[in-house]
């Protein structure tokens, strides 16, 4: 009989399943879906970074700013030299207004990984 995982019922497998679901909900731009979905995978395995990761975007993507920084930060916290989180964190920070704050993480961005798209967004020249 598969591991089960609470009272939900789901198994290790279908939390795999919700994430891949999750994916193309956000691709298919449906980021309050992806939301419901990884909430479930989250609580069953905190430490899943991956999860995390993805969630993150999509609070972003429905412009769930609070919720997209916390997990951003919590990903941090475990991988400090995750060059798109930093970007990511930097983009949410930008959205609220926070410009210093976002500023540190587009440069910690741009020096982990020299993305282009990365190395614009730090403005180094400016």
């Amino acid at each position: 009989m598969p591991e089960t995982s609470g009272s939900t019922g789901r198994t290790p497998e279908t939390h795999v399943i919700d994430f891949r679901a999750a994916e193309q909900l956000l691709a298919a731009r449906d980021p309050r879906g992806a939301v419901k979905l990884l909430d479930g995978v989250v609580a069953a395995h905190p430490e899943n970074t991956a999860a995390r990761l993805l969630r993150a975007r999509a609070f972003f993507a429905a412009a769930q700013l609070r919720p997209a920084e916390l997990e951003f930060t919590i990903v941090l916290e475990r991988e400090p030299d995750n060059a798109f989180a930093h970007f990511a964190l930097a983009r949410t920070y930008e959205r609220q207004g926070r410009h210093d704050q976002a500023k540190r993480h587009f440069r910690l961005a741009a020096a982990l990984d020299p993305n282009p798209e990365y190395l614009r967004a730090a403005r180094f020249d400016a």
